[in-house]
């Protein structure tokens, strides 16, 4: 019996792995093509340039609602989100969903193109 818990346990780190690696997995260049097409006309990705929403360099491991210059709604002013991986991936999927009054009100709903997408905007640093 005791050995129960400890087979539960080896079972979630091994989900929690391979969702983690699953997110990591993504390929920047699809990404890019992704961003380019879905997410470009609302989101810049140059410091300073804010659009319909905000500019979205640096924004991997930044907190929700801090990019400057930009007028966020006060539930994402409020959400104290770090944006990893695994946040980005359940915000793209459900923007409102995840942040009830969020301003973005488009999803992307391929999980793919979400991984892609990530990893296109991990790379994207001043």
């Amino acid at each position: 019996m005791s050995s129960l818990p400890t087979k539960a346990g080896l079972v979630l780190a091994q989900i929690l792995a391979s969702a983690s690696a699953a997110l990591a997995a993504g390929d920047p260049a699809a990404g890019k093509t992704v961003f380019a097409s879905h997410c470009a006309v609302c989101h810049a990705i140059e410091a300073g340039q804010n659009k319909v929403g905000p500019t979205l360099i640096d924004i991997v491991g930044s907190k929700s609602g801090s990019v400057p210059g930009f007028d966020f709604s006060a539930a994402m002013k409020e959400a104290n989100i770090t944006w990893d991986e695994a946040n980005l991936d359940k915000y793209l999927a459900n923007p409102s969903g995840f942040v009830h009054g969020t301003k973005m009100f488009v999803n992307l709903p391929g999980e793919t193109d979400r991984q892609n997408v990530i990893a296109y905007l991990a790379t994207l640093k001043k």
